[in-house]
């Protein structure tokens, strides 16, 4: 496990959602604050091998220089910060950098033989690094002649934390020992590193960092060299000898994938499957509870709302996950019959230019309900949603409290203010939680249900802002009236109202009229950038493109924006965002970042990388699977023993077909037609097919 994430400006910052103090958790245990980088080291351009708890951060050119965040760490601290490779003296001509898997990264070069004249190189160089530090270095000969070249490896680490190299305070570089095959080093702490390399080399020399061989190559021969990186915590192994050795199992994601007539949803959809499972990571107390790190490098820490979210939007790959996630997060439930009792914990995250910032404890609390309600309908198992269903009873009993008469929910304190986006939750929550609790057997589905319904009326009364344009919702309201009307991608959430049995959608905070001005607003360029949603609309007073909050696209904004324009019938405005969404991950090589700047689009233009946003990040990927599936419009009910389909009439993306998902635990297969009809092609046993 990675240590706390580290801040950025924008970003849930370490301060817990207890009281207004911030300084205790809401069990009222004090917690340290870890300090905020002026500026985190940009990580946009770098090649990132991801295996929790092991992690490579490479540049492009695959030399470890041991500049900024580059190296290789296992649970946030730095093995390895130097690997420079030299032949016959030389570094080798950097040609390409690419990510091979999510865990791994190959970079080839070029050199020309020493003496010769023409410009041709007749060495190549081959490098394959993982998460792990385990490399693999191939010096492949098209001379003509044979040669004997010197291959040299310039090693160093200073074995500092995560949170250190983040900030600037890392210490020089430790002094290395020969061990064994290779080299060692020790620091002050008693945590050592050593690099073993096959074939041993004929010199180790510890003052300088070298490991050297002397490479006999025949025409068309290779010579290569394997090293791997080994860190101990007094004496004991931390790092073994594979990439993702004793990680989660990848039986908690399905190996869901996506062909038809545009070749960008399968990439897409393979490279994303690809990140969650790097991303997934255990608690180390409980190692039964796996979730997904928030984003790395910066956020590989405890589990936020961000990844309930992510397993959430994952659930077509298995409900595995989901279950897993929700088992951490209900350890985080606050206890004791105090008026918060029932509400999870959670960082306060910024909420943009014009508000105080939002408690994501009260985010998830809302969300777990709801995504225990969804999984079951997915076909989540018996034992897991017994088991789950205390915690999610706990978190529907606070949110009755919490709304009251008056039915609004305050965020992040008793005196609000009211947020828009809050309030979709907790209607969401509301309105699954009663549907969760029918299904169960429990009592307390009537007193939500008529909650909702105070809380839509109210809502609809008091939130929604007519103008001569046809009216927009507030994004969030004081308890004295005043209203903050500043629009950007929050409203897409307005329109996810969460799934039903039957394979209906739950009743909105918005009637059919609002729906479609929300619709229309979401579609138009101040929110649309071309790339995806803005976090704020470029007209509105405080719209940065670079804005986390304030003007960014952020992926799962826009994915939940997709999904919930595609469910209301808003097909076009749904279509241009993912289309957006598609053009975009192409320029991140599929890999899409939590977010990159909501610059406007132009003929020939790429999209402009965050330049401190996590990539890969589990809200990216999960949001890219969410977007993509809404094509499809998969609407399970396993309780029900149905599944039915209603993909996007207009097919904005050609036929298309989804296999490798997974349905009441069986796999599942759907195909889309170029007239927008939907075809189950497998399913579980038993499962009632519709479209």
């Amino acid at each position: 496990m990675a240590p706390s994430p580290v801040p950025a400006p924008g970003r849930p910052t370490t301060q817990p959602s207890g009281p207004a103090s911030g300084h205790t958790s809401g069990a009222g245990i004090a917690l340290p604050r870890a300090p905020r980088p002026a500026e985190l080291p940009s990580v946009h351009g770098a090649l990132l091998c991801v295996a929790l708890p092991a992690l490579a951060v490479c540049a492009e050119h695959g030399q470890l220089t041991g500049e900024g965040p580059e190296g290789v760490y296992d649970a946030g601290r730095r093995l390895l910060s130097r690997c420079v490779l030299r032949v016959a003296g030389r570094e080798p001509v950097a040609l390409q950098g690419r990510m091979a898997t999510a865990d791994r990264a190959v970079f080839l070069g070029a050199l020309r033989v020493p003496g010769d004249t023409g410009p041709d190189p007749a060495l190549t160089v081959e490098r394959t690094r993982s998460a792990d530090g385990t490399e693999r270095i191939t010096v492949r000969s098209a001379a003509a002649r044979p040669l004997r070249l010197p291959v040299e490896v310039a090693l160093g680490t200073d074995l500092a934390d995560l949170g250190a190299v983040a900030s600037g305070r890392t210490g020089p570089e430790l002094a290395a020992s020969v061990h064994g095959t290779g080299l060692r080093w020790t620091g002050a702490d008693g945590r050592s590193v050593a690099v073993t390399a096959d074939p041993p080399p004929m010199d180790s020399l510890a003052a300088a960092g070298v490991l050297r061989w002397e490479a006999e190559l025949a025409p068309g021969a290779a010579f290569t060299v394997r090293l791997r990186v080994r860190g101990e915590s007094a004496g004991r192994p931390t790092t073994s000898t594979g990439a993702g050795s004793g990680r989660p199992g990848g039986h908690l994601l399905a190996e869901a994938r996506a062909e038809g007539d545009d070749p960008r949803p399968g990439d897409l959809l393979r490279s994303s499957v690809e990140d969650l499972r790097a991303l997934l990571q255990r608690d180390p107390a409980r190692p039964a509870d796996v979730y997904l790190a928030a984003g790395v490098p910066w956020r590989c820490g405890p589990v936020t709302a961000e990844a309930l979210w992510a397993a959430r939007m994952a659930l077509p790959l298995g409900t595995r996950l989901a279950a897993t996630t929700l088992r951490a997060l209900g350890h985080t439930q606050l206890s004791g019959g105090g008026p918060e009792s029932g509400r999870l914990q959670g960082p306060f995250r910024d909420a943009g230019p014009h508000l105080p910032p939002r408690c994501t404890g009260i985010e998830a609390t809302l969300a777990f309900p709801a995504v225990l309600a969804e999984a079951r309908r997915w076909g989540l198992p018996a034992a897991d949603l017994e088991e789950l269903l205390p915690v999610a009873e706990r978190c529907l009993d606070w949110l009755r409290r919490t709304a009251g008469r008056d039915g609004f929910v305050p965020d992040p304190g008793p005196a609000g203010p009211w947020r828009a986006e809050t309030q979709a939750h907790a209607h969401r929550a509301a309105l699954l939680g009663a549907d969760l609790l029918d299904g169960c057997g429990r009592p307390g589905g009537d007193a939500l249900r008529d909650g909702a319904r105070t809380l839509r009326e109210r809502f609809r009364r008091e939130f929604w802002l007519d103008d001569p344009a046809g009216g927009r919702p507030a994004v969030a309201r004081a308890p004295d009236g005043r209203t903050w009307p500043h629009l950007g991608g929050w409203a897409a959430h307005l329109l996810d109202t969460g799934l039903l049995g039957g394979g209906r959608y739950a009743e909105g905070l918005l009637d059919r009229t609002e729906t479609e001005q929300v619709a229309r607003l979401l579609g138009t360029p101040a929110l649309d950038s071309g790339w995806g949603l803005r976090g704020l609309g470029t007209k509105e007073p405080g719209h940065n493109p670079f804005g986390h909050r304030a003007g960014a696209v952020r992926v799962h904004e826009t994915a939940v924006a997709v999904a919930g324009l595609a469910a209301a019938g808003h097909e076009k405005e749904a279509a241009s965002l993912l289309r957006g969404l598609l053009d975009a991950a192409v320029a991140f090589t599929y890999r899409l970042p939590e977010m990159y700047a909501g610059e406007q689009r132009t003929t020939g233009g790429r999209p402009v990388p965050h330049p401190a946003a996590c990539r890969p990040a589990a809200v990216a990927a999960a949001g890219a699977v969410h977007a993509l599936l809404a094509l499809a419009g998969i609407r399970p009910d396993v309780p029900g023993r149905s599944v039915a389909v209603h993909p996007l009439a207009s097919a904005p993306l050609g036929a298309i077909r989804f296999s490798g998902l997974v349905v009441a635990g069986e796999p599942f297969a759907v195909r889309v037609g170029r007239l927008g009809l939907g075809m189950v092609e497998e399913a579980a046993e038993g499962l009632q097919l519709g479209v």
